[in-house]
């Protein structure tokens, strides 16, 4: 096993997040009492029809649907990217988020997406909202190979403020190839595939940056991004399903697929496996990343524990099948990256030696020798 004899210096923390209106401590806390409860409603674990296959806390479940096919299930919303989309007076992307944040879930279990329902509550009906919502939901169906089923719309005036976007997508995956990361090794191989920009997560600390803290428009051009401020941050999230599924097909040794969103390359440590990973590969962060960091006065240790710094979804394979996997994972049309290793490590530790950071949990740490 491998120990960090390196010690982590707290006290510069500071939570930008938590003042923007996240708590990700307390929402952890809120997880751990909701899921202790909700277990108990599990059917016992010989049941067959309908019994739960993993633990609370991967990126999906899956469901024993017998003959030994299960189903998986996952479910997300866009969160304050809708603010964003309604600041811009522009709804025709964001239905791509709310696909992508789902079906991104259900593949990190190894199985293929089929479909997905949809959940929108809006302060006040409007038909054209509706309409430019449903052609996202509908592209990012296209891009990831599934059928929009079904959905929900409930007016909520005086609860709703603007709209919010949610789904819940299922999949189905044999019960003997359910992936969780069960079979990491030292020395396995990270590879990032690169994303497009913020996605749907860490909003929240870009608008206080941007909007409350320096006053910036949606409107205001920013020669580093070569565009508008509203253009990037609409940016819809990468949909990685079919270089994933070409992945599992082609790779037999992939050992785990991860999404990066809310507390970026902790979510790594999502698997079975007890294992930590050395970063000391990444390419350069996007500029979006560092101009939050710089007009909000955010520590990396913050940034790398909200954001996904560049890198939208990742996969840890055997050494030998690295350079094919790679290939494979560009298949799609976006970069991928060499970004570092699986380590031993039963505490779970995420090293990022660039930028002088370990985590563990929810947090990045600066260390101190």
């Amino acid at each position: 096993m491998t120990r960090n004899t390196k010690k982590l210096d707290e006290s510069a923390f500071h939570d930008h997040y938590k003042e923007a209106g996240v708590d990700t401590d307390e929402a952890d806390a809120g997880l751990k009492r909701l899921t202790a409860r909700i277990m108990k409603t599990w059917p016992a674990p010989s049941a067959r029809l309908g019994g739960v296959k993993l633990d609370i806390g991967y990126f999906a479940n899956v469901l024993d649907f017998g003959a030994g096919i299960g189903v998986a299930i996952s479910t997300d919303g866009i969160g304050s990217k809708a603010m964003i989309a309604s600041m811009l007076e522009k709804y025709d992307t964001v239905g791509i988020d709310c696909v992508a944040m789902n079906v991104n879930d259900v593949i990190c279990v190894g199985a293929r997406p089929v479909s997905m329902v949809d959940y929108v509550a809006i302060e006040k009906i409007d038909a054209d909202v509706l309409d430019a919502l449903s052609v996202g939901l509908c592209a990012g169906a296209e891009q990831a190979g599934i059928s929009i089923s079904g959905g929900e719309t409930a007016q909520l005036r005086g609860m709703v403020h603007g709209f919010d976007l949610a789904g819940t997508a299922i999949g189905y995956v044999a019960l003997d190839k359910i992936l969780v990361g069960q079979g990491i090794n030292d020395g396995d191989v990270l590879i990032g595939i690169e994303s497009n920009g913020i996605h749907s997560n860490g909003l929240s600390m870009a608008r206080r940056s941007f909007f409350e803290q320096n006053s910036y428009k949606v409107t205001d051009r920013f020669e580093e991004f070569g565009s508008d401020l509203g253009t990037e941050l609409i940016r819809p999230t990468h949909i990685y399903v079919k270089e994933a599924l070409k992945l599992l097909e082609e790779v037999p040794s992939t050992k785990a697929l991860v999404h990066i969103t809310s507390d970026g390359f902790l979510n790594l440590t999502r698997v079975k496996s007890d294992v930590g990973y050395m970063i000391d590969a990444l390419p350069p962060v996007p500029p979006v990343f560092t101009t939050i960091q710089r007009l909000g006065e955010v520590e990396s240790s913050e940034m790398f524990s909200v954001f996904n710094m560049g890198i939208g979804f990742c996969a840890v394979v055997a050494p030998e099948d690295a350079d094919k996997a790679k290939r494979i994972l560009e298949s799609g049309g976006r970069k991928a990256h060499f970004i570092g290793r699986a380590v031993a490590d039963y505490q779970r530790h995420v090293s990022l030696p660039q930028f002088g950071l370990v985590g563990q949990g929810k947090h990045f740490h600066r260390v101190s020798t």
